[in-house]
């Protein structure tokens, strides 16, 4: 499989590590989908692509809504016949402490961050298995492993990602289809930059690289992982961190 060949679908990707993934595939010469909630946000961020020269397609999905999700990757197997990476990083926070966690709360984070990589897994790998190839990249976080005070449920969902990334990799090795998970440390994103300056020197002080990470170096791993030279690595866990998990 040569990346002119593929298609790729990038869940979340109308801003952030998202949109970054989608641009470095795109870079690569694969024919990418970008999808997010937000039709006219994830169209916008395809149609900037395409103007860098880019392939890319924007796609309205939801992927906590599995029927959205067939009905989404059905019609990208229509248009272009095939589907060769699918990267999840669709996701969602809402941070409280654990007590004051409401149940739709706990709900929503569990349904973005975790059964939504299941449903998109679920569909596309079908395809990835008849054709004897496919790369799947989800898209974790440090504090899977960290655990983090006021993200119980976000923490909790990306654990989950873990253990599906691991068990998904080991049912489809066979087929041609490897599944790995990327961990992202602290990025600088508007999740970042939003926050109060002494949070962010407080954050810093912890990272051995005292920086924060680009969603471009999140989004190099992920291109690593699935290229065609990553044939050989399936079930990891490749933490961009910057030694803060280390």
């Amino acid at each position: 499989m040569l990346w002119g060949d593929s298609v790729a679908l990038v869940t979340g990707a109308s801003r952030g590590i998202g949109k970054a993934i989608a641009e470095a595939l795109c870079a690569k010469g694969a024919r990418v989908y970008l999808c997010a909630r937000n039709l006219e946000a994830v169209t916008a961020a395809a149609r900037e692509i395409s103007c860098g020269g880019g392939a890319a397609v924007g796609l309205q999905m939801d992927v906590g809504r599995p029927d959205e999700v067939k009905s989404g990757i059905q019609a990208i197997l229509r248009e272009a016949g095939r589907i060769d990476i699918l990267v999840n990083n669709a996701g969602i926070r809402r941070d409280k402490l654990l007590v004051r966690t409401q149940d739709c709360e706990w709900q929503e984070v569990l349904d973005a961050n975790l059964s939504g990589s299941f449903y998109c897994t679920r569909q596309a790998i079908a395809a990835m298995s008849r054709q004897r190839y496919g790369r799947i990249v989800n898209v974790g976080s440090v504090v899977a492993f960290t655990g983090n005070a006021g993200q119980a449920n976000y923490a909790a969902a990306k654990a989950g990602l873990v253990g599906l990334t691991r068990s998904a990799a080991r049912e489809y090795a066979s087929r041609g289809v490897t599944i790995n998970l990327v961990a992202p440390g602290f990025i600088e994103t508007d999740m970042i930059t939003s926050l109060p300056e002494p949070v962010r020197r407080q954050i810093l002080a912890a990272i051995p690289m005292g920086r924060l990470g680009s969603p471009r170096e999140v989004a190099d791993t992920v291109a690593f992982l699935a290229s065609p030279e990553a044939g050989y690595i399936t079930g990891q866990v490749l933490h961009v961190n910057g030694g803060l998990y280390a």
